[in-house]
């Protein structure tokens, strides 16, 4: 799938020299001349990168990175030949991620469109990585690899414990009942029988607490069912 750039540059000539260079790059561009027509395409198009002039009519590159960043982190590129603009979008939090001085090279510019890029893709890993993994007080529970441990120790859990582990743990302080668990971990229908839920949730307990009749990880809601409690 072609990556999607952004080109925001009031400079008809430059603009139409990076468009067509990059798209024989093999990107998809959408080009912009001023500030408001930048944020009406990014708020209409989906884009991976945006390359964007500093010195701009209707709203100024600087104003242009502050609104981006408010929903999005992707990898912002300025080109500018003003030093001090670029010192501003770089440095004072504004959220700008490199830049590009005029004039410049066109291979110059692609090397650094092709590295933003790479680091968007690498951080978008590492993000996805994380969310794979859930941290409850000593646990450390691994969604895509079905692990547990405690403290560096792996634990054993049976399919079904690990499913009820996962469904308290990725809804901390959520109570769920007896019901909703037998039915969103046994895929059936609950018809009011507590001895397998119950059965499941001691030897769960037996394997993650310290003590499994004082637990604090699996705490009981007398009359409803259970949650996974964390203090924030």
């Amino acid at each position: 799938m072609q990556e999607t750039i952004l080109l925001v540059e009031d400079d008809t000539q430059i603009n139409e020299m990076v468009a067509s260079h990059l798209k024989r790059e093999g990107y998809t561009i959408f080009t912009a001349f001023d500030g408001q027509e930048a944020l009406d395409l990014f708020a209409r198009e989906s884009v991976d990168l945006v390359i964007l002039d500093l010195m701009l009519p209707a709203h100024s590159g600087l104003d242009i990175v502050q609104l981006i960043r408010r929903d999005s982190m992707l990898p912002i590129l300025i080109m500018s030949a003003k030093d001090s603009d670029v010192d501003k979008a770089l440095g004072l939090g504004f959220g700008a991620d490199d830049y590009i001085g005029k004039p410049f090279s066109l291979i110059e510019l692609t090397a650094r469109v092709k590295a933003a890029l790479r680091r968007s893709k690498q951080y978008s890993m590492q993000q996805e990585e994380k969310e794979q993994i859930v941290s409850v007080h000593d646990l450390r529970i691994d969604l895509q690899n079905y692990t547990v441990s405690k403290n560096g120790k792996h634990i054993n859990l049976t399919v079904k414990e690990f499913e009820i582990l996962c469904l308290l743990a990725t809804s901390p302080n959520q109570v769920f009942t007896k019901g909703q668990l037998f039915e969103s971990v046994w895929k059936e229908a609950y018809y009011g029988d507590d001895n397998v839920i119950n059965v499941h949730i001691r030897r769960l307990r037996e394997k993650i607490e310290d003590d499994a009749s004082a637990p604090k990880y699996i705490k009981t809601i007398w009359g409803i069912g259970y949650k996974m409690e964390i203090h924030t």
